[in-house]
């Protein structure tokens, strides 16, 4: 039977949360269904999961989790290497709902239970109820029988992390100190709970994430960890972009800092497509509810290359119909050149908020 442990940490214990690019033992990614979140009922959204989670079946275990009313259908949809698992959820961007796992030099496993707001709560949250959302960690490692760590009274979200595998943590201000997370915890608990709970030696800050990010600026449309010791930086050269002084801003940081390891970092400048609006038409599909944040016609969206997934001897990137996709496959391919680079059509995606980062979980291997 799967134990909370709540009188310890994985850094006590020796565990600590791999990179994303290590080995992993699968993927799980939600079904999108809510119609406030996901536009025509998530029908779309459900086109570009299929397609995801099929690309990621060829590589590693895949499972997908959905509502009792959609089982079937997704199912049906689903590539028979696809594990479907019925669980509720109040939505669909697994990445961040304080699910983590860690690992040790033993081969053994463990889950970190974070706690879960709904990326702000009842101060600029995206949506209420999240009840269901604060369950899914517990839910999935009891479905896994792995003990797990009980961090729930931090919260944290998987797209606001960045780590190394090798005790370097990359965060933003914007989103791990902001008040509607952890209200006026100060910066060195907040350093102290991840060092504790992800068995990290530390944390480097960037001030911001994207601009139009609704999440208060997560990193994982920033940048990425390739590997120890290397950077994949969101980038645009137009220093009259609305985003390049985010951009230049987070590479003059990381440009002077060291990892954990006292490395100099190697940055790749990855250039970001053209700016994404959500149309009249596409604004239509979306639900209006009071109790989610609302989409808006020609409303700017956080579109990058960076949001993209490790899976086992590939990377997935998203791509957007925009001149940049190829070029962004091309760069990734130079600087993984273990992996086959698989570009997926998953701009739909956007116009809900996030990307392939955000809708897919790691496992890792132990």
């Amino acid at each position: 039977m799967a134990r909370v442990i709540k009188n310890s940490t994985p850094q006590k214990n020796g565990f600590r949360l791999p990179g994303e690019f290590e080995p992993h033992k699968g993927s799980i990614i939600i079904w999108p269904e809510k119609g406030f979140a996901f536009r025509n009922g998530g029908k779309p959204a459900q086109e570009v999961c299929v397609i995801v989670a099929n690309a990621i079946a060829e590589y590693e275990e895949m499972t997908v989790i959905c509502s009792v009313t959609q089982y079937e259908n997704a199912k049906a949809r689903l590539s028979e290497k696809v594990r479907v698992i019925e669980m509720s959820t109040n939505e669909a961007w697994v990445q961040d709902k304080g699910a983590f796992y860690v690992i040790n030099d033993k081969g053994e496993m463990r889950g970190v239970q974070f706690g879960f707001n709904a990326y702000g709560g009842f101060e600029e949250g995206l949506y209420y109820p999240w009840d269901l959302d604060k369950q899914f960690a517990q839910k999935l490692f009891e479905l896994e029988n792995i003990d797990s760590y009980d961090a729930r009274h931090f919260i944290l979200e998987g797209g606001a992390t960045q780590v190394d595998g090798e005790g370097t943590i990359i965060l933003t201000e914007q989103c791990n100190l902001n008040p509607n997370r952890n209200g006026d915890m100060p910066k060195e608990e907040v350093e102290r709970n991840c060092k504790e709970y992800l068995g990290l030696d530390k944390v480097i800050w960037i001030k911001r994430g994207m601009l139009y990010d609704e999440t208060d600026g997560h990193i994982d449309d920033i940048c990425f960890f390739v590997r120890p010791g290397v950077i994949a930086l969101s980038w645009v050269d137009d220093v009259n972009h609305p985003q390049y002084p985010v951009f230049k801003e987070a590479y003059d940081t990381l440009s002077k800092e060291t990892d954990a390891k006292g490395r100099k970092f190697e940055i790749h400048k990855i250039h970001v497509p053209e700016i994404i609006y959500i149309t009249e038409e596409e604004n239509k599909g979306f639900d209006i509810i009071a109790d989610a944040a609302p989409r808006e016609p020609n409303q700017p969206l956080a579109v990058t290359y960076i949001n993209g997934c490790f899976v086992n001897g590939a990377y997935l990137v998203p791509l957007y119909n925009d001149p940049r996709d190829q070029e962004a496959i091309k760069k990734y391919q130079e600087i993984m050149p273990d992996r086959k680079v698989i570009g997926l059509p998953t701009k739909e995606w956007s116009l809900s908020g996030g990307n392939i980062h955000c809708m897919t979980l790691a496992q890792p291997r132990p």
